[in-house]
């Protein structure tokens, strides 16, 4: 049969994310050597001590459904990072997800009705957008890179882009895809304009133990004025190394978190039991040293690739946190993206993908060896 699609999917393209990965798979699986820069997936193992504390639960026979938000060990461990954070939560406004991107998805659903409007800073993670228009939503934009990705000195322009009209705002610090820290004096700007025109703030925080140079991760959840009108995002991919693990959360006020709680209780059920089991490991003190060595090593791959770059006359802006970079390319970057793959066999993601054409994000989840590769790569074909 011909089938009639809904406009809502129609709204929507494929992650241009994870396409690029699937055309990194295809050329490998014919034989071509691919640097994969393209997917933000840590290359380190998950901590021993996780994967052990998951084994043990499946041994306990901790396999079947938990209550829909979580379970208390899990959602009492997020509140008391939170609260490590200077943020007031408690484990009842605490819904556990499959996934930092189903927390925000459910989080969307819940505030967004057609027409609304929802304010991104770009460049934009990729599914924003996409969940944005899932939910009826209309989109206003504010440019960072006209700023080298920073907030601060944006901030008259966001000014000008919200109002009381605005519903939502979205904030992601660290950045996908820029890798920048908004500082301290940028988050209180956006506080003074939320509480000025009343608006929700979804706070994305998913890299937030991924920064570098001695900075500190800011809760904006924790700032005077944001307690009731911020929805905190985060998960377990990054920062523990467990992307195909599928953990994340959301933190918000209790009448939010009833309603999306009835979104989650329809959709997905729970999060998995055994794998909810292995976060509270990860929220334990005894990951600390490995999330450091992982962070570290992070931060000497991006001094590496900078200096890399720097030799072939390539500045970019230098990132603060997360492991991407934005690589100043031909306005192109569609095509500079494919030829790059095609030719150099490295694999990036258009700065279009992110609503910031004329760069190529870059991923260096990888290790030092295959960086240095895919640098001598793009300079030996004059990509760079």
């Amino acid at each position: 049969m011909n089938f009639d699609f809904s406009d809502r999917v129609g709204r929507v393209e494929p992650s241009a994310t994870l396409a690029i990965s699937n055309l990194a798979s295809e050329l490998e699986a014919q034989g071509e050597d691919v640097v994969d820069l393209s997917v933000g997936a840590p290359d380190f193992p998950t901590p021993d001590n996780i994967t052990q504390a998951a084994k043990d639960a499946l041994d306990a026979g901790h396999t079947s459904y938990t209550s829909s938000n979580g379970i208390p060990e899990l959602k009492e461990a997020i509140a008391a990072k939170l609260r490590g954070n200077g943020v007031d939560a408690e484990a009842d406004e605490v819904i556990v997800t499959p996934g930092g991107k189903q927390a925000l998805f459910e989080t969307f659903q819940t505030l967004v009705d057609d027409g609304d409007e929802v304010v991104l800073l770009d460049p934009a993670w990729v599914s924003y957008e996409a969940m944005v228009k899932l939910a009826g939503g209309t989109l206003s934009r504010v440019d960072l890179a006209q700023h080298d990705f920073r907030l601060e000195p944006a901030l008259d322009e966001l000014a000008d882009t919200v109002s009381d009209e605005t519903k939502l705002l979205v904030v992601n610090s660290p950045s996908n895809p820029t890798g920048g820290v908004f500082s301290d004096a940028a988050l209180e700007g956006v506080r003074d304009l939320a509480v000025e025109h009343d608006i929700a703030v979804i706070s994305d925080e998913i890299y937030e133990r991924i920064v570098y140079d001695g900075f500190e991760h800011t809760s904006l959840g924790s700032l005077d004025g944001m307690e009731d009108r911020t929805i905190t995002i985060n998960g377990f991919s990054k920062a523990f190394s467990m992307t195909g693990w599928r953990l994340g959360y959301l933190h918000a006020p209790s009448d939010l978190i009833a309603q999306a709680g009835k979104l989650h209780s329809h959709s997905v059920s729970c999060a998995v039991n055994f794998v909810q089991h292995a976060g509270v490991e990860a929220l334990s003190e005894r990951t600390d040293d490995d999330v450091e060595e992982m962070r570290q090593a992070f931060e000497d791959r991006r001094d590496m690739l900078v200096d890399l770059l720097a030799e072939h006359d390539v500045d970019v802006a230098v990132p603060k946190g997360a492991f991407y970079m934005m690589l100043p390319v031909d306005d192109d970057d569609q095509a500079w993206c494919e030829g790059a793959i095609q030719d150099a066999k490295v694999a990036t993601v258009p700065g279009s993908a992110f609503n910031a054409p004329g760069y190529a994000r870059i991923s260096y989840a990888a290790s030092e060896e295959r960086l240095r590769e895919a640098v001598e790569r793009l300079a030996e074909h004059d990509y760079i």
